[in-house]
């Protein structure tokens, strides 16, 4: 058996019955949580042999982890496609809440994925700790390099963070509030254009919260 820190080289067949693990793993960890998910009951939903989550994963950590790190319907946290000096604001902000946007044209996959986060916050499996590190820290750093460059400042304040925490709530707010505008008004998002539009509005929202900021700090 090979080990799951070990590349498998897949076939046709072998990245469809990964795929199916991991969407079927995703959906299950995300309505039971981690300790009350079996691999059998896995393996069972994703009409996959239960040796398949070995060979793939490891065990039912790795594939949690797999679950966790991979992208099936998680905001896209890579400060490359943000943080670049030759981008102005607008594409910048752009770039940022596309990846929180993007991910709700895959559907289902976007409200387990945000589910899982949750549960993984009130069932800590240390996961989270480690995606606050690696993935919106980062993420996070980026941000204040992009907002200390068009407000022309040296070094990040506490209101620089506060507002780049607002701009980042703008885009978690789809997920989080993602039932309710389903239930209140679900057109705003029922379509890649209506979400492609919706990211247009929330970039124009940003760059007046960056617009009142500047204007606040000039006048202080």
């Amino acid at each position: 058996m090979r080990k799951s820190s070990t590349p498998v080289a897949l076939r046709g067949d072998g990245i469809e019955a990964r795929r199916r693990l991991l969407h079927t793993a995703l959906r299950l960890f995300a309505e039971k949580g981690f300790a009350k998910t079996s691999t059998r009951a896995i393996a069972l939903a994703a009409g996959a042999n239960i040796g398949a989550i070995s060979y793939y994963f490891g065990d039912k950590a790795g594939l949690y982890r797999a679950v966790c790190a991979g992208p099936l319907g998680g905001a896209d946290e890579d400060p490359t496609q943000f943080d670049q000096a030759g981008l102005s604001l607008r594409q910048s902000l752009q770039g940022l809440l596309t990846g929180f946007t993007e991910p709700l044209k895959r559907g289902d996959l976007a409200q387990h994925c945000m589910r899982l986060h949750f549960r993984e916050m009130l069932e800590p499996t240390g996961i989270w700790d480690q995606k606050i590190d690696k993935h919106i820290k980062p993420a996070h750093e980026g941000l204040l390099r992009v907002l200390c460059r068009h407000l022309d400042l040296e070094a990040a304040d506490d209101d620089l963070h506060r507002l780049a925490f607002s701009i980042v709530g703008l885009g978690i707010h789809l997920f989080v509030g993602y039932d309710v505008m389903q239930a209140l008004k679900p057109e705003l998002a029922g379509t890649p254009q209506a979400i492609d539009l919706y990211t247009e509005r929330l970039v124009d929202y940003a760059l007046a919260m960056v617009h009142s900021e500047a204007l606040r700090r000039q006048s202080a």
